[in-house]
């Protein structure tokens, strides 16, 4: 224990820098920043938490524990001293050991790993904590894994831990993570309560049981089926089975299996195409492939994953985000194969069905042409008639006019075989925000809810006018949307106090099956290197809008150098 002198009213006891504080009224030994400092940093390109004490000038009001200090205190007393001291300590400190400082800073690193928060945004928030709670640390953030280095100037040793972590994303779980940090770096509750707050969210079981996520996966595909992919009213339920099929899976057996987790992509795509495959090719053309495969295995996407990818790219952290970049373009062509191993496997089996869509592909791309002579009646300046052959060639195909999304639909069709009509947009967009939020772990009592499903409706709306203006563009048309979820987001965040990346996590996921109907569906005409391609334009779209409406929303702020906790 760090002793400052001899405390007035102690009976002669040495004083910590707790009692120092309450003594001169500041901490002792520590520089002073204010608001003006907020542009101060080790580097030019360091970009600090809006917590940082460098930002928000606050202190601890004491670092030592106070359970520890007042143990050492009273063993030097007799019992009368030891009896009157316990009845005269009455003020309650926020302190903490120097231990259970760096716990809490590891837990807080495990944390914001598990639960998915924003990568690059991870180091300068343990960071931030590190520095509020006096800590000498250095961290480094790679794929899976944090390095936290903690450093003791007076003996001049270090101590060094791996924090591994892959968890998926849990809105609720990451609010509340993001909540207890606050409290800490604002002097609001000890690093100890705050290491027991983070031991129940990380011990805690899911939000959601199995089976509910099961059936909240099965109406997300029932209803991003005819809203991205042009499905029909009979082509939703089935890829709403083949999508609870996946879930189950996903969270019973991929997750106990190790040899299964290896080719569970590969093998859930290919079954959800041939599938599709099989029901397509019954003669009455009652299903659609491309909207059955391509809404069927919408949940296991990496959009999330390609996003953040693009992010610590542009935020200039090459190595995390190059390597998540490889993988999740990696991730994305074993899905594309397996889609079209799962195709020709079926056609394999039934040759008819092959021969129809060989068919089919010479109906589509045959033009007509027509061949004749001609020969003049009659000659007016006396010269002999010419005569000839013409060839005249109409490429005008009268089968594309029925063909919406990648699906034969002829006006012949029954009701429950054409596309929904454009006014049941309003009713499928919301409920399809809320159950995607529910399925992120969101909890449905939340005040956060409304503000994601409004986020959420406002993205598709203005993707939706975009892409009707901008063909063929789905980076662009991504970005606008994107855009818009980053600007209300953060205003939410700036006006409101709430938490911008939780409220705009539905919104941006919601971007990436919208971009990808845009750009021909996930099946992609049946090339794997399409749809990989056709990912990258998309969130590279995303990423620029986010980019630019935080960098408009923050440039009529008072911190401008702060980073926030949002994309």
């Amino acid at each position: 224990m760090e002793l400052y002198g001899i405390a007035p009213g102690t009976n002669g006891l040495p004083y910590s820098r707790s009692q120092a504080y309450e003594a001169v009224g500041k901490p002792v030994g520590r520089p002073s920043f204010g608001r003006s400092d907020s542009n101060a940093s080790d580097s030019d390109n360091e970009v600090l938490d809006p917590d940082d004490p460098r930002v928000t000038n606050i202190a601890k009001r004491c670092l030592d524990d106070y359970e520890d200090e007042k143990r050492n205190a009273l063993r030097q007393m007799d019992y009368r001293q030891r009896r009157k001291e316990q009845q005269k300590i009455r003020i309650e400190f926020n302190v903490t050991s120097i231990l259970k400082r760096h716990e809490f800073l590891l837990k807080l690193a495990r944390a914001l790993m598990t639960f998915g928060a924003p990568s690059h945004r991870i180091e300068s928030q343990l960071v931030a904590a590190a520095r509020i709670l006096e800590i000498n640390a250095e961290f480094i953030h790679l794929p899976s894994v944090i390095i936290c280095c903690f450093g003791d100037n007076d003996t001049m040793t270090s101590e060094t831990h791996f924090v591994k972590g892959a968890g998926g994303l849990a809105l609720g779980n990451l609010h509340k993570v993001h909540l207890v940090y606050r409290a800490v770096l604002h002097d609001e509750i000890s690093a100890r309560q705050a290491t027991q707050q983070l031991e129940k969210l990380l011990s805690a079981e899911p939000l959601y049981s199995a089976w509910f996520r099961c059936v909240l996966s099965f109406f997300l595909s029932v209803l991003i089926c005819p809203l991205a992919f042009g499905g029909s009213f009979l082509d939703m339920w089935v890829a709403g089975a083949g999508a609870f099929a996946l879930c189950y899976l996903q969270l019973n057996i991929a997750t106990k299996s190790t040899m299964y987790n290896n080719v569970f992509e590969i093998t859930t795509a290919m079954f959800m195409s041939f599938t599709a495959r099989g029901l397509s090719s019954i003669r009455s053309q009652i299903f659609c492939y491309e909207a059955i495969s391509s809404a069927g295995i919408i949940g296991i996407l990496p959009g999330f994953l390609i996003l953040t990818s693009s992010l610590e790219l542009a935020s200039k952290n090459i190595v995390c985000g190059s390597v998540k970049m490889v993988y999740a373009l990696i991730y994305t062509l074993f899905l594309g194969f397996g889609l079209q191993i799962g195709s020709d496997l079926y056609l394999l089996f039934d040759p008819t069905a092959r021969h129809h869509l060989a068919t089919l592909a010479a109906k589509l791309s045959t033009t007509i042409t027509l061949i004749g002579t001609f020969a003049p009646d009659n000659s007016t300046d006396g010269t002999p008639p010419a005569n000839g052959t013409f060839t005249f060639t109409n490429s005008t195909n009268i089968y594309m006019a029925d063909i919406v999304d990648g699906c034969y639909r002829p006006p012949s069709f029954s009701w429950f075989i054409q596309p929904f009509p454009w006014w049941t947009q309003f009713m499928i967009v919301p409920i399809f925000s809320v159950l995607s939020s529910l399925a992120n772990l969101q909890p449905w009592k939340s005040k956060e809810l409304p503000v994601m499903v409004i986020i959420s409706c406002a993205s598709y709306a203005t993707n939706k006018i975009a892409n009707h203006y901008i063909f063929n563009r789905s980076d662009i048309v991504s970005a606008i949307g994107a855009f818009t979820v980053g600007l209300l987001g953060n205003i939410y965040s700036r006006k409101m106090g709430g938490t911008a990346f939780t409220s705009m996590v539905t919104g941006v996921l919601f971007l990436v099956p919208s971009g990808l109907s845009q750009a021909g569906g996930i099946t992609a005409n049946g090339s794997a290197v399409d749809v990989g391609t056709a990912m990258i334009a998309v969130t590279i779209g995303i990423t620029v809008g986010l980019f630019m409406s935080q960098a408009i929303v923050y440039m009529f702020g008072s911190r401008k150098n702060a980073a926030v906790f949002s994309f």
